[in-house]
């Protein structure tokens, strides 16, 4: 070798796991990073340690009962749970409910999705160690869950929705509180917006990170900020609005927020834009909002139906599967989170970055682990992967007890 040759050296490729239980992680996830230096070169993403058998308590409750349990879903997002809900309920009854109930709901929605972005916004300064806009941003969280429990007496598990309409009225001197509440927050926003496209402490960690292509977007079915941060326009109010989003649409007021970056910046500015839009739409909600009764009596016993009640929560495209049978309990019910969908793209976002910028593109779909609630079956003879359906195992777990029987004391 010549001195004016230069040795190249390739480093050592090392599997790095992050979870299932990690300091990191708020939930039960796994993470198995392979690494050439500081540069991931492969992800493998596993999820399915929090299955909580909450599709299957909900057929041996009433559909009373389970607008209170699938809230429980998420504690974040739990208003788009309790209110899709009550919705795919009232399709399978066939039953329309009054305009004001109409606008309620679709009010909570969107104060939901604020606090939610928010909480997000501040969860992505924490994550790239710009914890001073992190308080600040959660600071001023509590303006829209104050503004939350003024409506409906929760700050969290809002319950506000129920079969036929809602089970609280939004009276008229409540309306000027909350319109100073919306005034405050879009000042905020305004405030944030310019931290996260100018502030270099923040925008030089997500920008070109997490590179996620609006084919691959496609392809992987992404949904939420996450593809409309790809430039994907996939929205359910505008693509299939329902309840007070129909109305809403119409005025033209109001267009899907899109970014063709596809990378976290562009997720991070859907979700600014977005806040600011939802903060619009609350405004004019409560401006336009209709007088009259806010529930419609609904039979307990629901006939037999099958129905698919969409919404766009935060973080995309929730959809409640329901099958009734006649009874006051469904038959089935299946839940497809938004987060379950926008798993499958992650390994792709992961490679080809840092190790350090991990954390903010795990972070950038907005994860809910215990949203997804799957179960993943691992073959270790071949090392095989399957989602197995409740019935199927069953049936395996009654073959395999068959094989393997108890011994006597």
């Amino acid at each position: 070798m010549t001195s004016t040759e230069k040795r190249v050296v390739i480093p050592p490729r090392v599997s790095i796991p992050i979870g299932p239980q990690h300091p990191a992680l708020k939930e039960p996830g796994m993470f198995k990073l392979t690494i050439e230096g500081e540069y991931i070169v492969d992800a493998e993403v596993n999820i399915g340690y929090n299955h909580r058998g909450v599709e299957k308590l909900a057929e041996s409750n009433t559909h009373i009962q389970n607008l209170y349990l699938l809230a429980r879903i998420c504690g974040i997002c739990s208003a788009t749970h309790n209110g899709n809900y009550a919705q795919a309920v009232e399709f399978a009854a066939e039953v329309e409910i009054p305009e004001r109930a109409k606008y309620i709901r679709t009010l909570i929605w969107e104060l939901d999705r604020i606090h939610s972005h928010i909480l997000w916004l501040g969860v992505a300064f924490h994550e790239v160690g710009f914890d001073t806009a992190f308080m600040y941003t959660w600071r001023d969280r509590e303006v829209v869950m104050d503004m939350l429990e003024s409506i409906s007496g929760n700050r969290v598990h809002h319950d506000m929705n129920t079969v036929g309409g809602v089970r609280r009225n939004v009276p008229d001197e409540l309306v000027p509180r909350l319109l100073r509440g919306l005034d405050r927050l879009e000042e905020r926003m305004k405030y944030y917006r310019d931290v996260v496209i100018y502030e270099k402490t923040f925008w030089d960690r997500v920008a070109g990170v997490g590179i996620l292509e609006t084919d691959v977007a496609k392809r992987t079915g992404a949904v939420g900020p996450t593809a409309r941060g790809s430039n994907v326009p996939v929205d359910v109010r505008f693509n299939d609005p329902t309840q007070a989003y129909i109305p809403m649409m119409d005025t033209g007021d109001f267009e899907m927020v899109l970014s063709d970056r596809c990378d976290v910046a562009g997720r991070s500015v859907v979700r600014v834009v977005e806040t600011l839009q939802a903060i619009d739409m609350c405004r004019w909600l409560l401006q336009n909002m209709p007088d009259g009764p806010i529930r419609e009596r609904v039979r307990p016993r629901i006939q037999p139906n099958e129905v698919l009640a969409r919404h766009e929560a935060p973080r995309g495209e929730l959809i409640h599967y329901l099958v009734t049978n006649g009874t006051d309990k469904p038959e089935r019910i299946k839940v497809r989170a938004p987060t379950h969908a926008n798993w499958v793209s992650m390994a792709h976002t992961l490679r080809g970055n840092y190790l350090a910028d991990a954390p903010i593109i795990l972070a950038a779909i907005d994860p809910c682990y215990s949203c997804t609630d799957r179960v993943v079956i691992v073959d270790a003879e071949d090392d095989t992967m399957e989602l197995v359906p409740l019935d199927v195992m069953r049936v395996r777990a009654n073959k395999w007890y068959k094989m393997h029987p108890r011994r006597e004391e």
